[in-house]
Parts: C-alpha cells; structure tokens; sequence
C-alpha cells in the first residue's frame, strides 16, 4: 500500500450550494480498476470551537439540524471563508454563535468526517479569555446557548444530550489537552 492508486478520470455528478459530488475512477497497484463517489466540501474546510469561560465551563450551542429534522446540542461551527483564516474564522463564529470573542485562540487539531468518501475537515480551535463581543451571523433563528461544567462533559454526554461525533471528539480532546497543561 506504499503507492497511491491512479486517478484516471473525475467527473462532477451533482453540485448544490455546498456539495459537490464526484464519480472518480481509480487504478490501484494490484491492476484493480474502481470507480468511487465522493462528497467533495469547501477545500478550506470548517471550524469547530470549544468557547471555555474562566470558570471552566463551556458554551455548547442549541440548534436545528436538518439532516436529523430535530434541534441538536453541540459546539459552534461554521465554514471557513475563502482566504480567512482559522483562528479569524473561528472568532467570528463564536461572536456569531454564542456572543463572545476570544483573546487566547488555539488550533489543536483537524478531524475528518468520513475520509473514505469525503473531503471534508473541521479544525478545532480551542478559545479561551472570553468577552462578549456579537456578530451578526447568517443563522435563520436566535440559537440557545447552554453552558456546561467542562468536568461534566462526560455524563452531559452519556445522558444523550450530545450526539454529534465532532463535538463529543473535542470535548475529550479539550478536556485533555487542559489537563496536560495544569502542573
């Protein structure tokens, strides 16, 4: 598995505001010819921001989502820009989102939703030193902000009030992260 298989052909089958959707045939090492479709994103990606206030707790967010057609808790997000950066665009999103800004933004990582068909990523910024701060965002309804003792996370979430896979990963991954930092 030390060579890439060959691409040999890609052609759009659909394309929305979004999404695009591809048919790409491929040519592995073996001869083995195979044609796969792929969801294709924004190649900038998204941001997924875990807002920590100073009393350790953290600004989970309350809205609709659509794909499940019923409102869902999970951390604020939202699409990268073209040319914005990261941690610009994850500030905008939590004075969007939640009606604070951050001093302190880190990036820890990028997570995949499903590499086997899609090319999307969500970089998890962790910010801290919040202020209240607003933006006006593009959100059809005011969404509900809940805050949550981050050392609760993990029975808020075992209490089915999370279902988000890339918002439960982070939560772990900041809660980790905090404590590896503290002596």
């Amino acid at each position: 598995m030390s060579q890439s298989p060959r691409i040999l052909r890609t052609r759009t089958l659909a394309r929305t505001r979004v999404f695009e959707i591809e048919a790409v045939d491929l040519e592995f090492a073996n001869g083995a010819a195979v044609q796969y479709e792929r969801l294709r994103g924004a190649p900038q990606g998204a941001v997924l921001i875990v807002p920590i206030r100073n009393d350790n707790t953290v600004l989970l967010i309350r809205e609709y989502a659509a794909g499940m057609e019923r409102y869902e808790l999970g951390l604020p997000k939202g699409s990268i820009e073209p040319g914005e950066d990261i941690l610009v665009a994850a500030n905008r999103e939590i004075q969007e989102e939640v009606g604070y800004a951050a001093r302190t933004l880190t990036h820890l990582t990028t997570l995949t939703l499903a590499p086997g068909y899609s090319n999307q990523r969500s970089h998890v910024v962790l910010a801290r030193d919040l202020y209240a701060a607003t933006a006006e965002g593009d959100e059809p309804e005011p969404l509900q902000v809940v805050p949550v003792p981050l050392a609760d996370i993990a029975d808020f979430i075992m209490q089915h009030h999370i279902s988000e896979a890339r918002s439960i990963a982070a939560l772990f991954m900041v809660q980790h992260y905090l404590q590896a930092e503290s002596p």
